[in-house]
């Protein structure tokens, strides 16, 4: 980490909030399970940026949490229609806002493209991200997946769902998220870490919907029924499933895309839960333009082209996500799931409820 982070202080909320990088998940950056191709030019903070293009082009400076092979693509992609080249740093959310925080005027970075709305929602309340006036992007992203006010904007979604092991569990039997807290799961139901910003955004979602009271006693009834302590992956959760040391668990789709584009017959299965009332939990990774942007007009250009038909199946289809702009196809894996209601509450929630979720989930006794 760049000296200048270890020397500022960074706040209590910074650490419940941005929890992705924690001691017990060190490489968990949005998609842990599947680290960059030897040759991806994996940055360390302090590292110099990486860069798609011949240093005469105009170039545009991107902060993002996401992978280099997943960004790579698309950046060269936009390089090639626009002759604008990308130098970007690819690091942890907690890093990269912590480095917008300490670079104030001084930042090169023009946009920051980073995963779970509650990370986004955090940037803003650090000041760290300006409003959008774009009706390109307004008309293609779906008001849920947006920010209220235009300082940042859903680019591909991920639902957080039920999966389980089709010979031990009948999906007659999988309804809802809060249904995971009744007897028939105790001893039966596997989670992720609490420390993970994916569980802290689907409680505090649950706050808002549900209030404190009710999802504290869901949130409770998940823990009673753990088969085993929660996993630091979602990955490892889904194997564990498989394995039989539980039967049902809570994941991000894409996680259980990856292992059945490896093996078709993959002895986990996906439900979409709450499909009778409030739809299946949904988040984003998204972008905004940085508060102190050298070219706030150039990143703005560059999430508008984020939005476009031909990048929104390019970033969905390198994940096995769900692309923000209805009409465009997802990958023929996550396309397989079907359709899903999904959950239409706007996703700052995720961000302004996270504290209360992290303190609700940890008198729950969930680690």
């Amino acid at each position: 980490m760049l000296s200048m982070l270890a020397r500022a202080a960074v706040p209590l909320l910074a650490l419940l909030v941005l929890s992705a990088c924690s001691s017990e998940d060190p490489v968990d950056r949005d998609d842990e399970d599947s680290p960059a191709p030897a040759e991806a030019p994996v940055l360390e903070a302090g590292d110099a940026v990486a860069t798609t293009a011949p240093e005469e082009e105009r170039r545009l400076v991107v902060y993002t949490s996401r992978q280099p092979h997943l960004v790579d693509p698309l950046f060269e992609r936009f390089t090639e229609q626009t002759g604008v080249a990308i130098d970007y740093i690819s690091d942890s959310e907690a890093a990269l806002i912590e480095r917008l925080a300490a670079e104030g005027e001084a930042t090169p970075a023009s946009v920051l493209i980073t995963v779970d709305a509650g990370n986004l929602w955090y940037a803003t309340d650090r000041n760290l991200l300006q409003p959008i006036d774009s009706d390109l992007l307004d008309q293609r992203v779906p008001a849920a997946l947006r920010d209220p006010d235009g300082e940042w904007y859903g680019l591909s979604i991920r639902a957080r769902t039920l999966v389980y092991h089709p010979d031990r569990v009948d999906p007659e039997a999988l309804s809802t998220y809060a249904a995971l807290a009744d007897e028939q799961w105790a001893g039966r139901l596997c989670l992720r870490t609490s420390r993970k910003v994916y569980n802290q955004s689907l409680v505090a979602m649950m706050i808002e919907r549900l209030g404190e009271e009710r999802t504290e006693e869901i949130v409770s009834g998940w823990v009673d029924n753990l088969a085993t302590e929660p996993f630091s992956s979602d990955t490892r959760l889904i194997e564990a499933i498989a394995a039989g040391q539980c039967d049902v668990g809570l994941v991000n789709t894409y996680y259980l895309g990856r292992l059945q584009k490896e093996n078709p017959d993959y002895p986990v299965a996906l439900f979409w839960a709450n499909q009778d009332d409030s739809g299946v939990h949904v988040n984003v990774s998204g972008a905004g333009v940085t508060a102190e942007a050298p070219d706030p007009d150039l990143g703005q250009a560059l999430i508008e082209w984020l939005a476009g038909d031909e990048a929104q199946a390019m970033m969905a289809g390198s994940n096995l996500e769900f692309p923000v702009v209805e009409g465009v196809e997802a990958d023929p894996v996550a396309e397989a799931w079907g359709a899903f209601v999904a959950d239409s509450m706007n996703l700052r929630v995720a961000g302004e409820r996270q504290a209360e979720a992290v303190r609700l989930m940890d008198r729950a006794g969930w680690r």
